[in-house]
């Protein structure tokens, strides 16, 4: 299991919901305050791409032991993962998380070392992660920027993204792509659809 760095409106309670068999379901878990708009943003994003209804879940405090203070306040973000999938609640399939908080990996080589510069990489900021494949990501709007529609065109787009690393989709090439590497730069998100090509669509969807 590899993890990976950067509306149909269903507002159900998890004990009230009523699923088919083969029904995928996405719990969308606040961590900390998330505005309703951001939400809303998020379920109609999943719904038009991967066809999956949204559960609304009660905001949570990011757990202890993901807190770091090495250049700034921060939130690991593969502890965050691991907790949401350890917390999954069965009423939903995926999780994601969904913070205002600022996020970081630890960046490393194929030899598992950290990337030069290690004062850069050891503790290195960014917008979202999810296991791949998996149940569990989390997207962080810290470094989204503060213009509303620009915000809001990003925040889709890494939710997009992550949750395809969950459903087993790798980085794309294709550069107009939702799954293309944003390679460190918040331009690249900016310059891809907010969709996925055609390729990654057939992962998907057959």
């Amino acid at each position: 299991m590899r993890v990976f760095a950067s509306l149909l409106l269903l507002l159900l309670a998890p004990s009230c919901r009523h699923r088919s068999g083969t029904e995928t379901i996405i719990g969308i878990q606040p961590i900390g305050n998330v505005s309703y708009d951001k939400i809303e943003i998020i379920e109609h994003a999943l719904y038009r791409i991967y066809h999956a209804p949204v559960i609304v879940l009660a905001p949570i405090r990011p757990p202890e032991n993901a807190f770091v203070n090495l250049k700034s306040p921060r939130y690991r973000a593969d502890k965050l993962i691991e907790y949401l999938k350890a917390n999954k609640p069965d009423t939903v399939d995926y999780i994601m998380g969904i913070t205002n908080y600022d996020i970081s990996i630890t960046k490393t080589d194929f030899f598992g070392r950290i990337k030069e510069p290690t004062d850069k990489y050891e503790d290195f900021g960014i917008f979202g992660l999810g296991y791949m494949p998996g149940v569990s990501c989390v997207v962080s709007c810290f470094r989204l920027g503060r213009d509303k529609s620009r915000l809001q065109d990003r925040l889709a787009k890494i939710c997009i993204h992550e949750f395809g690393h969950n459903r087993g989709l790798d980085h794309c090439e294709n550069k107009t792509c939702a799954m293309t590497d944003a390679v460190e730069k918040i331009s690249t998100i900016d310059s891809a659809d907010l969709n996925l090509c055609e390729k990654c669509r057939k992962k998907i969807h057959g």
